[in-house]
C-alpha cells in the first residue's frame, strides 16, 4: 500500500500521545501522589497536543476534509468512525482531570478520572488498530500482530516521553527516573523488538489464501493467468494498493527501525543508571531515536501491504 505520510504521522503521534495519557491515567489511578501537580500537568499537555497533531494530520488524508464530521455517523460499521468518537470521548476526562489539578480535587475524583482516561486512551488505539485489522483482503494487516503492535508501539512512544518530562520536571535523583521507569520502557523496547520480529517473519513466510485460481473460480481447470495486462498505463489502485518495495530497502528499513525503537532507548537507559547526571540528555535522545524509529516501522506497515486486487494485475 502507498505509504501517505500524514496517515503514518498521525498513527504515530497520536498513538504516542495516548500511550502517555494512559499512563498518567493509570498512576492516579492507582495513587493520586505518585505524581506531583506539574508534572501531571505538563504530562496532560503533551498527550494531549500530540493525539491532536494526530488526528488533525489524519484529515489531510481526506478528499474533502469539510465533510470529516460525516464519519461519527458511521460508528456501528466503520473502525475510523468508531476512532474518531473514542477520541472526542477521551477528550472529556482529559479536560475535566486539567481542570481538577489545576484547582485541585480530592483524591477519589482524580482517582475516578485517572480511570476513565486510561480506558479512554486504550479504547481510542484500539478503534485505530481496527481500521487495519477488519481488512481482511491485506494479509500483513489481518493477522493477530497488528492490535498489540499498536497497543506496546502507542506505550513506548508515551513511556519515552514521560521519562523526558520526568526527567526535566523532577530531575535525575527520583527513583522513578532511575528504577521502576527506566526498566518498564527497556521491557516495552524488547518487547516491542521482539513482536516486529515476529510480524515480519509472518508476513515473509506466509501469503494471502486467496489466488487467481480461487478469484475466478477457474482452479479445477489448473492453473490460471492473464494473457495480457488489464491496461497499457499505471491507475490509481497500481500506485495505492500495489506499492512496492524492493527486498533489499525492506532489510535495510527493518535494520534501521530495530536500532532506532529497540537498541538506542536501551542503550540510554543503561547510561541512565550507570550516569545519573546523563539522565536529561539520554532521555531526549531516547525519545527521538524511539519515535524516528517508530516512524520508519509505521512506514514499512504500509509499505510492505499489498491488496489482494493486485492479483488482478499478476502480483
Amino acid at each position: 500500500m502507498h505509504p501517505a505520510l500524514s496517515v503514518v504521522f498521525f498513527t504515530v503521534v497520536s498513538g504516542s500521545g495516548y500511550g502517555l495519557l494512559f499512563l498518567l491515567g493509570v498512576g492516579l489511578a492507582v495513587d493520586p501522589q505518585i505524581i506531583n501537580r506539574s508534572e501531571a500537568l505538563a504530562m496532560l499537555a503533551a498527550g494531549m497536543l500530540f493525539a491532536v497533531a494526530g488526528l488533525a494530520s489524519s484529515l489531510l488524508h481526506l478528499g474533502q476534509p469539510q465533510r470529516a464530521w460525516r464519519a461519527f455517523t458511521q460508528w456501528r460499521s466503520s473502525w475510523l468512525s468508531r476512532e474518531g468518537v473514542a477520541a472526542i470521548c477521551s477528550f472529556m476526562p482529559l479536560l475535566a482531570l486539567a481542570g481538577c489539578l489545576w484547582r485541585g480535587a480530592d483524591a477519589g475524583v482524580l482517582r475516578a478520572l485517572g480511570a476513565a482516561l486510561a480506558i479512554t486512551a486504550t479504547v481510542t488505539v484500539y478503534c485505530t488498530s481496527g481500521i487495519y485489522t477488519s481488512l481482511k483482503t491485506v494479509h500483513a494487516w489481518h493477522n493477530a500482530y497488528v492490535l498489540p503492535g499498536y497497543l506496546l508501539f502507542a506505550l513506548l512512544g508515551g513511556a519515552s516521553c514521560l521519562w523526558m518530562l520526568h526527567a526535566l520536571i523532577i530531575g535525575a535523583r527520583d527513583p522513578l527516573v532511575h528504577r521502576s521507569l527506566l526498566l518498564f520502557i527497556v521491557m516495552l523496547a524488547l518487547g516491542c523488538a521482539i513482536l516486529k520480529y515476529r510480524y515480519w517473519h509472518f508476513i515473509d513466510t506466509t501469503h494471502h489464501p486467496a489466488t487467481t485460481e480461487s478469484a475466478t473460480g477457474l482452479g479445477r481447470f489448473g492453473q490460471v493467468r492473464s494473457v495480457e495486462w488489464p491496461h497499457t498505463e499505471e491507475n490509481y489502485l497500481t500506485r495505492e494498493m500495489g506499492f512496492v518495495l524492493a527486498r533489499k530497502h525492506s532489510a535495510r528499513l527493518r535494520i534501521i527501525s530495530l536500532i532506532l525503537f529497540g537498541a538506542v532507548p536501551v542503550f540510554f537507559a543503561v547510561i541512565a543508571l550507570a550516569w545519573p547526571a546523563l539522565t536529561a540528555a539520554s532521555s531526549g535522545a531516547a525519545f527521538l531515536a524511539g519515535i524516528l524509529g517508530i516512524f520508519v516501522e509505521r512506514w514499512l506497515f504500509f509499505a510492505e501491504a499489498r491488496h489482494v486486487v493486485m492479483l488482478y494485475y499478476r502480483a
